[in-house]
């Protein structure tokens, strides 16, 4: 890597704002922005930090950004690569945090951190970081039917055991939720005392039912086009 002719900066991406620090050639300063999340603005910016390298004799070949992998997903690296910029994705489990010390959480040390670790990842220097590779917007799409599948199946689950849960806080054990006659069964179950069940809670009890039942059609149709 020749650091002279590289622009290096790194986003901290956040709902309201992006928290763009950089390393720019020919200046001692380290620009640090904090710009509203639109990609106009930051190319701008980026065009701002090489113009300013230009003028203190630095030419500028190169321009390689970093963010953490996160809520925002891909799209972003995906779009600095069609506009002519390196873009990379740091996988957050991989960047070392030092435990001496209780560090404090704010995006400038944020910055701070990830531009050490993108620099030293460009230098070839080993165990700063791991990057993500930058699927296509296909590749992403391909995995959602797993992905909701899988939040499916955990709603399922979690429905279950709050209704095994309710229904052994009244003394009721053996019954199975998750099997398709179970909403005409349920009226008819009894306490230990012989009485019904409580009617507010059967209401939530047929609701929780319903709910299983759609769920279990969602996961059904998502294994058929599987």
């Amino acid at each position: 890597m020749e650091q002279d002719g590289t622009l290096i900066a790194v986003i901290e991406l956040s709902l309201s704002s992006w928290l763009v620090a950089a390393m720019v050639p020919g200046i001692e300063r380290q620009p640090l922005k904090k710009i509203a999340p639109d990609v106009s603005g930051l190319l701008r910016l980026l065009e701002r930090w090489k113009a300013e390298a230009t003028k203190s004799g630095r030419t500028i070949r190169r321009v390689a950004i970093a963010f953490e992998a996160g809520r925002d997903g891909f799209w972003l690296a995906r779009w600095l690569r069609l506009q002519g910029v390196e873009a990379h994705v740091i996988h957050p489990t991989s960047v070392a945090v030092s435990r001496e010390h209780k560090r404090a959480k704010t995006d400038r040390l944020d910055t701070a951190l990830l531009l050490r670790v993108f620099l030293g990842w460009l230098r070839g220097e080993p165990g700063h970081c791991r990057m993500v590779a930058v699927p296509t917007i296909e590749e992403e799409d391909a995995k959602r039917p797993s992905r909701e599948r899988e939040s499916l199946v955990g709603e399922r689950t979690r429905i279950i055991n709050r209704m095994k849960g309710a229904l052994a806080r009244l003394g009721i054990r053996g019954f199975k939720p998750e099997l398709r006659k179970a909403p005409q069964k349920i009226s008819a179950l009894r306490t230990p005392e012989g009485v019904p069940i409580p009617p507010n809670t059967l209401d939530e009890f047929h609701r929780d039912l319903t709910r299983l039942a759609v769920i279990r059609d969602q996961i059904t149709a998502i294994e058929q086009a599987r």
